[in-house]
């Protein structure tokens, strides 16, 4: 019928008999219809063969590029009771602005003057221990004393002793001489006899001799006693020497045991007034959170909590605040199929709920009311709805993002890949195999790095 060969069927088959055959060969709107055909057959297939952009789309909403940017909840880090609100709804407060008074619920703090008894407390321990610290140096002063007696009293006995030793010398040898002079007394007495009994000496003489020997006698015994008190006194000198180390041994033990005393009870104290210390600053600090302050410049968007009287814990929300200055982004998220597509550096076009758009996904140039972007961050852990989260940044190359846009609006997002002709796509399409892998330069140099 297209007369595409020299084999045609008509030279070998009448038509003629087909009633049909006969109405279309007579009809001249045919010759146009196939004319019209033709032209579209080729059309379509040159059509195939125009370039077409891969991308991976997603859906999100705007966020803040930074975390410190993004809407947050002020809790409360102690437990209390409303007591009065400062700021309402919709309202701007600087960082540092009052945003609520909460009063105390919890037993151990309801003294209002808890932070000055417990300074006096500290106060009356640092001197404690300063007293504690006087003790230990007079201690100290004591045990010097004692070993400086000790001394003394050591030498003055040692001097005794070394005295006693002198004199037990001493009369030993008079205790010699005496026995000498007996000796010389008994010869004396002896010869005198002698010489009585022969005449030559009368008896006067012998009893001279005889009481001059008794004398010696009695002196030896005397000088004996004498002897032996003095070895009495060594023995007397060495115990005083003994009982002096004893005694001063005993002081110092019981001095030290009074300075060990006292530095534990001056350790001990020190360590309450850090206790205390440590107190007295919580006290403080808590007294200082009664009441709630902005943490940065923003707007109030909600007051959590309400009323007053309300008991609150710790760590409730109580106000959500916006922050007046931050930097745009977009959160969007793609399925897991699309993941390893997707680079840091990557252009992404985005376009917001509420603003006019035509896009024509395949060639981003002919699209209308879309803004570039750049994925600044992608998560490599799935989120609960099954996609991965991708933070997109605006292009700073691009036309700047609309300045009304706020905080959670919807968007939708196209990643662009490598450029392919239309043939191309229909065909992965089909047979459902996933776009061609595309690594931006950017994402090529991080690597690198």
């Amino acid at each position: 019928m297209l007369n595409i060969t020299k084999n045609k069927i008509d030279s070998t088959f009448d038509f003629s008999k087909y009633k049909s055959s006969a109405v279309f060969a007579d009809n001249k709107g045919y010759l146009v219809i196939r004319k019209i055909i033709i032209g579209i057959a080729i059309l379509t297939f040159l059509f195939l063969f125009l370039p077409w952009t891969q991308n991976i789309s997603g859906s999100g909403f705007v966020t803040t590029l930074k975390p410190d940017q993004r809407p947050q909840n002020i809790q409360t880090a102690i437990a209390g009771r409303i007591e009065k609100w400062y700021v309402s709804e919709g309202d701007f407060v600087k960082k540092g602005d009052t945003i609520l008074f909460i009063s105390e619920v919890k037993e151990d703090y309801l003294d209002p003057n808890l932070v000055e008894n417990t300074g006096n407390q500290v106060i009356a321990k640092e001197n404690a221990a300063t007293s504690y610290a006087s003790k230990v140096k007079a201690l100290e002063s004591q045990m010097y004393a004692i070993e400086s007696e000790k001394n003394l009293k050591y030498k003055q006995a040692q001097n005794k002793l070394k005295q006693a030793y002198l004199k037990v010398k001493s009369d030993s040898i008079d205790l010699q001489a005496v026995k000498t002079q007996l000796k010389i007394a008994e010869t004396q007495f002896s010869r005198a006899i002698n010489l009585n009994k022969e005449g030559l000496k009368p008896l006067t003489n012998v009893e001279e001799k005889r009481v001059k020997l008794q004398e010696m006698e009695a002196k030896i015994i005397t000088q004996e006693n004498k002897y032996l008190a003095s070895q009495n006194e060594i023995l007397n000198a060495t115990m005083e020497l003994n009982r002096i180390s004893a005694e001063y041994a005993e002081k110092s033990a019981k001095a030290s045991s009074d300075k060990q005393t006292a530095l534990s009870s001056q350790f001990d104290t020190e360590a309450q007034v850090g206790k205390l210390k440590n107190q007295y600053t919580n006290y403080q600090i808590r007294n200082g959170l009664y009441y709630i302050t902005a943490p940065q410049d923003g707007y109030v968007n909600r007051a959590i909590q309400s009323g007053i009287g309300e008991t609150i814990k710790e760590g409730t929300s109580i106000v959500s605040i916006m922050p007046s200055k931050f930097e745009i982004a977009v959160e969007t998220y793609i399925d897991p199929v699309d993941f390893p597509l997707i680079n840091r550096g990557q252009k992404v076009r985005v376009w917001f709920d509420g603003w006019p758009t035509i896009v024509f996904s395949g060639w981003p140039g002919a699209s209308y009311g879309t803004f570039g972007g750049v994925i600044v961050a992608k998560e490599n852990f799935i989120s609960q709805n099954g996609k991965y989260r991708v933070l997109i940044a605006p292009d700073k190359e691009d036309k700047n993002w609309p300045e009304q846009l706020s905080i959670g609006a919807g968007t939708q997002s196209i990643a662009l890949l490598k450029s392919v002709p239309i043939w191309f796509e229909i065909w992965r399409t089909l047979n459902g195999f996933p776009p061609n892998f595309y690594q931006p330069q950017n994402a090529e140099k991080d690597q690198k790095k």
